[in-house]
């Protein structure tokens, strides 16, 4: 890191066999020279931290064996040359952090090479170019703290090689297209704190190589569509802290992969549909702070991979169906502030692989079922603020785990 680095001399153009050039953290640099173009062999330009450079010069379209540019934190970079659509070997550009990037090129669309491009928190990126469409090699596209940012091109739905896309914190993205549905390759798509958003494409459902979803803090989503069903290859699907989510549509019961499903904070969520029983590939299910969820169906013994079922804080909740016995590789029961919950089923001591069940503050438990004792595998037992919990069975002698 040559912090007080101001300039290059011309004569780096001498350097033709050069591959890589380290400039990272140069914070005093403030222009490359245009001789930068005859580095004919050169593969790897790191320009991270140059927070001085204001431009690039045209000339580094010359660099026709670049493969990969980094221009993370510059953060005087207005403007990316039209040039750069020449670098047709460059498989990754890095422009994460550049805070006064408005725009890219047009010419962006001719880098037919690239597999990664990084726009994280350009938080005065307003739009994508259409042609960003042509990018048919790209595998990732991150665009996390685009606070700018209002929509996506349709020409997205041309991205078919895409495999991750991260829209974290576009807090003006309102609508995603219909055309994303197109990429047939999607794996990650990441729409955490997208405020804004209101509903999910139906489309959605043609994702049909997507495993994570993360829709955490979506707080304008009131409902998912029907075709989320059709996400056969989903693993994990984040609700939490979608506030104005009321209910889960039936067809969440075809996921037949998914392994996490996380709905804490969920406040206005009352029920779950009975088809949640068919997820049986099921292994977390967070409920905590669905403030408003008063029963579990009593088809949740079909899921017989869970491991852990967090209902802390779920203040209505009243009552364990009887056939939560049948949770067999059940590891983790989190009841922490159920304050409704009077007592627990019989059937509860079936779970023999438990290893946690917090009961704390669960003030209007009185008692504890004898079937406890049966829980040999139990290492951790908390019953702080049971206030009318008078007695321990006898049975608790057997908890020797």
């Amino acid at each position: 890191m040559c912090s007080k680095l101001k300039e290059l001399p011309t004569s780096i153009e001498q350097l033709m066999a050069l591959q890589e050039l380290d400039l990272s953290g140069c914070s005093e640099l403030k222009e490359l020279p245009t001789s930068i173009s005859q580095l004919i062999a050169l593969q790897k330009l790191n320009l991270d931290k140059c927070s001085k450079l204001k431009e690039l010069p045209t000339s580094i379209g010359q660099l026709m064996t670049l493969q990969m540019l980094k221009l993370s934190i510059c953060s005087k970079l207005k403007e990316v040359p039209t040039s750069i659509g020449q670098l047709t070997a460059l498989q990754e550009l890095n422009l994460d952090k550049c805070s006064k990037l408005k725009e890219l090129p047009t010419s962006i669309g001719q880098l037919m090479a690239l597999q990664k491009l990084d726009l994280d928190k350009c938080s005065k990126l307003k739009e994508l170019p259409t042609s960003i469409g042509q990018l048919a090699t790209l595998q990732e596209l991150y665009l996390f703290g685009c606070s700018e940012l209002k929509e996506l091109p349709t020409s997205i739905g041309q991205l078919t090689t895409l495999q991750k896309l991260d829209l974290l914190g576009c807090s003006k993205l309102k609508e995603l297209p219909t055309s994303i549905g197109q990429l047939t390759t999607l794996q990650k798509l990441v729409l955490d704190k997208c405020s804004k958003l209101k509903e999910l494409f139906t489309s959605i459902g043609q994702l049909m190589t997507l495993q994570q979803l993360y829709l955490f803090e979506c707080c304008e989503l009131k409902e998912l569509p029907t075709s989320i069903g059709q996400l056969t290859t989903l693993q994990e699907l984040d609700l939490s802290w979608c506030s104005k989510l009321k209910e889960l549509p039936t067809s969440i019961g075809q996921l037949i992969t998914l392994q996490k499903l996380d709905l804490s904070w969920c406040s206005k969520l009352k029920e779950l549909p009975t088809s949640i029983g068919q997820l049986i590939t099921l292994q977390k299910l967070d409920l905590s702070w669905c403030s408003k969820l008063k029963e579990l169906p009593t088809s949740i013994n079909h899921l017989t991979t869970l491991q852990k079922l967090d209902l802390d804080k779920c203040f209505k909740l009243k009552e364990l169906p009887t056939s939560i016995g049948q949770l067999v590789t059940l590891q983790q029961l989190y009841l922490f502030g159920c304050c409704e919950l009077k007592e627990l089923p019989t059937s509860i001591g079936q779970l023999t692989t438990l290893q946690e069940l917090d009961l704390s503050g669960c003030s209007e438990l009185k008692e504890l079922p004898t079937s406890i004792g049966q829980l040999t595998a139990l290492q951790k037992l908390n019953l702080d603020k049971c206030s009318k919990l008078k007695e321990l069975p006898t049975s608790i002698g057997q908890l020797t785990a």
